[in-house]
């Protein structure tokens, strides 16, 4: 069995594994192996038992990391025995029991939140639940503002929306509290307050790199700083 950590990536809401796509090329470059599955963006309890499955089923070690809303489903989901590590790309770390909005009423909400917009769609039963995307002209602003027009303009265009029960269902565990944990702050987020990210890191105790001028989206547009602490996580756990 390899000592070397699988690294599973988990994007957060209003995008796709895609987003991951320099990332992935990044750590393949250095034989470090990566998974990069779909996240289902209907709910918090249902997403992390999801990405937990995932992590226990891949042989040997491995280390969680979650961008955005997927920061929450690795805070949960890093409780799976194999997990050795959690990195945090622009990304909420809640504390067991808490939910995103409480997290996110600590501090001043982000542009996002006056910039969605709510669609319904069934679920089981006949019932309708409601989901969000971010509005087509918002888009890039908000999500996305250090990378070129002719991105953001198809990124718009492709987002995945995100349940709103998200927002508001509870962290089941902390994993952080056990497991080690390192942290990206996109300081220029307007989609997440980087005070949010820099509050959930301290409180996790993570190692935490800052990077001025960052967007939400810094995964696609500074793909070798997110794959260089990735690293960093990979050496010390593997």
């Amino acid at each position: 069995m390899s000592t070397t950590p699988t690294v599973v990536l988990v994007h957060g809401a209003f995008a796709d594994a895609a987003s991951w796509s320099g990332v992935v090329a990044e750590l393949q470059t250095d034989g470090i192996p990566v998974v990069a599955p779909p996240n289902p963006l209907r709910g918090l309890v249902s997403d992390a038992a999801y990405i937990a499955s995932v992590a226990a089923q891949i042989e040997g070690p491995v280390v969680l990391v979650g961008h955005s809303y997927g920061g929450a489903l690795i805070t949960v989901a890093g409780a799976a025995e194999n997990v050795v590590g959690l990195v945090y790309v622009a990304a909420y770390a809640p504390e067991e029991g808490e939910s995103l909005g409480e997290l996110q009423g600590r501090f001043p909400l982000s542009e996002l939140v006056g910039s969605l917009v709510e669609r319904k769609y069934p679920v089981q039963g006949g019932a309708d639940a409601v989901e969000v995307t971010i509005g087509a002209d918002a888009f890039a602003g908000i999500f996305a503002a250090d990378l070129p027009a002719d991105v953001t303009r198809v990124l718009a265009v492709s987002q995945r929306p995100l349940a709103t029960a998200a927002f508001t269902e509870t962290a089941s565990a902390a994993a952080w509290r056990t497991k080690p944990s390192w942290a990206l702050i996109a300081a220029a987020d307007r989609a997440i307050n980087p005070d949010v990210e820099r509050f959930g890191a301290e409180r996790a105790g993570a190692t935490v790199v800052e990077l001025p001028g960052a967007s939400h989206a810094v995964a696609v547009s500074q793909p070798k700083a997110v794959a260089d602490l990735i690293r960093e996580a990979v050496r010390a756990t593997g």
